[in-house]
């Protein structure tokens, strides 16, 4: 029985602290490979085995390093600490990288790493460190030398120990490295990782087997797809905002930063061939992450298309946002971070676009996709960013221009067609409720506006070339629908079954149509005036058919005011006119009360109306007085006369005044005439004959000869002389334009016979003695108004 250090007996039964317990005289340990005879141990086991054998924790236990997460496989202090190591222990020379087995063994024991965990290695630590026992507490050199109660001699000078050299890591280190993200450093040693590559692979021919450096290009292969994988995944997770677990620092970002600068550099020492043009990928990626966002953004938004437009102009802002305030400022200025990150987004953005364009799209979702693409984004989106920071400043278009036009052409076909059908509707519907006996009001107009504003407004807001295009558009449709217009008023006011209805409820009716002239002819000027040259015709046709609708109203309005006031104005030029005033007060009386009907007219017709009243209330006036109703034989009858044309017209002035009639040029023709009937001398009559001529263009020789007959001036050559005036604007009428016709005032007045004119005395003088005895003279018939007008 082995006796101990200590004096006490071993048991052979119990094991000794530190040992496993022994069960034969064989040592178990003997046939267990792995185990290593240590130099200087302390003696022989009980079973006659020496001490100087232990077993390594790698092979005892059957757990490497990489199981149990482990830098090394070695216990401090061991021979070679600090030097790499392979797999299976042994000790690697200086400067030799581990196999890249280890990185394919890795893969294999991740499942094992996973099961086990860190509780099965804390378990085996723990049961290891009970057979071992407590290591013992050894006496230093000092107190094995200096005996007890003497000083301690100084200890010798330190020698310098040589720098370390730096060990180069092993590629589960570096991937290690990459997935904590310590990409900066990690992407260092994929670099020296590569030149030992491409060292090792320059004296290899292309067809030699595969060797180490085969292997390590490999392993740089996938450290490259590994690291990339981090990166890209960096650029997602900082896009989407600061965060825990998001790795939206700064320090992940100028990790990433550095990387890529270290990339370009070693692209320029690789050379084209070889460069892995890390840089452009990561703007890829950047593209990737902004095509990845946006498509987040845009399903989930409310209202079809135009809502989802405002999910991605919202998300555009706040990530652009993101980019200058957070990530921008972390990369080197000589990246430009922020124009790769817009010009990612802005090919998202083109891509969505584009997909959504090529879609059959509402006409609605046409006219917002348009919007937005030429005024919404470049305004709201690029105008609140810095494009200073863009290499060249631009980005290019969103769509392109033929894709632009084919959405244009497609607006404009679809809006041809919906407000031709609209139009005919509303008026198919308006028209069936004109020969009802309600005065309801019409609303055909405010449709009709409304439903080309709505085009005629959104068009230009897109773009001005595509105004021009809807508006003629929507002008030429415009056009065909007041052609249509136009024959049913005509129908309307033809058809015998209207004239039965109730005089006021005939011209409410007839005022309602007027009123829809107003808007729809301002609405056909403002789409000619945006429209394009060509679009002149169809305004043209638009303003003829609401001018014939106007024209037409309004004659039937004045036909039927004149159709009262006719019994007035037959008493006008009698004898009862010159001392009574009830002729035109029953004028006055009527105009003024049918004006209150009139008022409810809009402003343009309304003046219009009252105007032609005005123009055809003076022509029935000063017809009865060419046509020769009142003769003058003296000088205090045409006095008395000319009083009385002064004071009706004076009246007759103050009415259209207060009806707020345009038509002033009116309001001299009586006054002219009563000048002419009233002045003695011929060169008076004569000057004021030639401003009535110049003030009323359209009268003629004929109506100067009558007004001379009324007057009763039957002085041949007093008449010739006046008449002149009268012949010389017959004589240059075809060089003068004629008046228009709201100006013509003496053209509706006709004469009814050829006054007489001829000098008689000088033509008699002119014939020959023996002539005259030939002629025939016959005494002229007396007139029967002549004696009234005389006494």
């Amino acid at each position: 029985m082995p006796i101990l250090k200590s004096g006490g007996v071993a048991d052979p039964k119990m094991p000794r602290a530190g040992t496993l317990p022994l069960r034969s005289s064989r040592n178990p340990f003997d046939e267990v490979p792995g185990l290593e005879e240590e130099p200087g141990g302390l003696g022989t086991l009980p079973n006659g085995t020496s001490c100087r054998r232990r077993a390594t924790l790698d092979k005892l236990a059957g757990l490497s390093p990489f199981r149990l997460g482990w830098p090394t496989g070695r216990r401090a202090g061991s021979p070679g600490d600090g030097q790499p190591r392979s797999f299976l222990g042994r000790v690697l020379p200086p400067g030799i990288r581990r196999s890249s087995a280890d990185f394919g063994l890795l893969t294999r024991l991740q499942g094992l790493r996973a099961q086990g965990g860190d509780e099965e290695a804390a378990r085996r630590l723990a049961f290891l460190r009970l057979g071992r026992g407590s290591k013992p507490r050894r006496a230093s050199l000092a107190e094995r030398v200096v005996p007890a109660g003497e000083a301690a001699p100084e200890p010798p000078p330190k020698i310098p120990e040589p720098p370390k050299i730096k060990q180069p890591l092993s590629v589960l280190e570096i991937l290690s490295l990459i997935q904590r993200r310590e990409l900066a450093r990690a992407d260092e040693h994929i670099l020296e990782l590569e030149a030992e590559e491409l060292a090792a692979s320059g004296g290899v021919s292309p067809g030699a087997p595969q060797s180490e450096g085969g292997r390590r290009a490999r392993d740089v292969a996938l450290l490259y797809e590994a690291l990339q994988r981090e990166l890209w995944a960096l650029v997602r997770e900082t896009l989407a905002g600061p965060g825990p677990g998001a790795g939206a620092g700064a320090s992940a970002v100028a990790q990433l930063a550095q990387v890529l600068v270290q990339e370009e550099a070693a692209d320029g020492r690789r050379g084209p061939g070889a460069a892995r043009r890390l840089r452009a990928r990561w703007a890829d990626a950047v593209a990737r992450a902004a095509r990845e966002r946006l498509e987040a953004a845009a399903p989930g938004a409310p209202g079809g298309l135009a809502g989802q437009l405002e999910a991605l102009r919202a998300r555009l802002l706040e990530d652009m946002a993101a980019v200058r305030g957070r990530l921008a400022p972390a990369y080197p200025a000589g990246l430009g971070a922020f124009g790769v990150y817009l010009r990612g987004y802005h090919g998202a953005l083109a891509d969505w676009l584009g997909a959504a364009a090529r879609r059959r799209l509402p006409l609605a979702d046409r006219y917002a996709l348009l919007h937005w693409h030429n005024q919404v984004y470049p305004r709201e989106v690029l105008g609140l960013v810095d494009m200073v920071a863009l290499e060249n400043g631009e980005l290019g278009p969103l769509l392109s221009p033929g894709t632009l036009r084919g959405l244009e052409d497609e607006c404009v076909t679809d809006v041809k067609a919906q407000t031709r059908a609209a139009l005919l509707r509303a008026l198919q519907e308006d028209a069936e409720r004109w020969p009802c006996a309600e005065d309801a009001p019409s609303s055909l107009a405010q449709d009709v506006c409304e439903l080309l504003e709505e085009h005629t407004e959104k068009a230009p807001r897109i773009s001005q070339e595509f105004g021009e295009r809807m508006a003629h558009c929507c002008l030429g449709g415009l056009a065909e629908f007041l052609q249509s217009f136009q024959q049913r008023v005509e129908r309307f006011h033809e058809n015998p079954v209207i004239r039965e209805l109730p005089p006021d409820t005939y011209i409410s009716k007839t005022i309602a149509l007027v009123n829809c002239g107003p808007p729809l002819r301002a609405l056909a000027e403002r789409m000619a005036r945006v429209g394009p040259p060509e679009s002149e015709p169809a305004r043209e046709a638009s303003a003829s058919a609401l001018d014939r609708v106007t024209r037409l109203c309004h004659r039937v309005l004045a036909d039927l005011l004149f159709q009262e006031l006719q019994p007035h104005f037959k008493k006008l030029m009698r004898r009862k006119w010159l001392t009574s005033t009830e002729a035109l007060d029953g004028i006055v009386g009527t105009l003024g009360a049918q004006a209150l009907a009139l008022r409810r007219m809009q402003d343009e017709p309304y003046q219009a109306l009252v105007a032609e009243l005005h123009r055809r209330a003076l022509v029935e006036y000063v017809r009865p007085l060419l046509r020769g109703r009142l003769r003058c034989r003296s000088a205090r009858t045409r006095s008395r006369v000319a009083g009385r044309l002064r004071e009706d017209a004076a009246q007759l002035q103050r009415l259209f005044r207060r009806l707020e009639s345009q038509a002033s040029w009116l309001d001299a023709v009586v006054p002219h005439l009563a000048e002419v009937l009233q002045l003695e001398d011929t060169p008076s009559i004569q000057v004021e004959v030639g401003v009535l001529v110049r003030d009323y263009p359209d009268i003629r020789q004929k109506h100067v000869a009558a007004l001379l007959d009324v007057r009763g001036l039957h002085n041949a050559a007093a008449r010739q002389e006046i008449l002149a005036v009268a012949r010389d604007l017959e004589l240059s009428e075809s060089c003068a334009l004629s008046p228009p016709r709201d100006c013509a005032f003496f053209t509706d007045i006709p004469v009814p016979r050829a006054s007489f004119c001829l000098s008689l005395p000088l033509f008699l003088g002119r014939l020959p003695v023996s002539r005259l005895a030939c002629l025939p003279l016959r005494p002229r018939p007396p007139s029967r108004a002549r004696p009234q007008a005389q006494r």
